[in-house]
């Protein structure tokens, strides 16, 4: 994992620092196990995801989150706030999974079709 920041292109805002989980075992430990949230987690999907595919689960996650849903393009495709222990299917397949301290689609006025930028490349 790395260590970067989100930015909301589209509105011209930094939405935090982020790292990324790019192989399988940092995907599937996402932030599970976590007492607090240091900052954002970037789940970069394989590229055959399909939406069922790109769905998340809140199992053994000791606080909510906001997830934000962005496809290849880094467009904002789906967004969700999401308690411990609750499952979520996007709406539209995606190839990056942003885990977000609670509230951030709020605090910043995210909305679907924004566009997001990684200031570290992971495609």
């Amino acid at each position: 994992m790395s260590n970067t920041i989100l930015l909301n292109k589209t509105k011209d805002t930094r939405l935090g620092e982020v790292d990324f989980a790019n192989s399988f075992m940092s995907r599937f430990l996402g932030l599970m196990f976590r007492n607090d949230l240091e900052r954002g987690l970037i789940l970069k999907l394989p590229s055959s995801r399909s939406r069922r595919g790109s769905a998340i689960h809140m199992f053994f996650m000791k606080f909510p989150l906001d997830i934000i849903f962005a496809d290849a393009d880094k467009m904002i495709v789906d967004m969700v706030s999401i308690e411990p222990w609750k499952t979520y299917t996007p709406k539209a397949p995606a190839k990056y999974v942003i885990e977000m301290e609670e509230g951030t689609i709020n605090t910043f006025n995210l909305q679907i079709g924004d566009e997001l930028d990684f200031t570290q490349d992971c495609v």
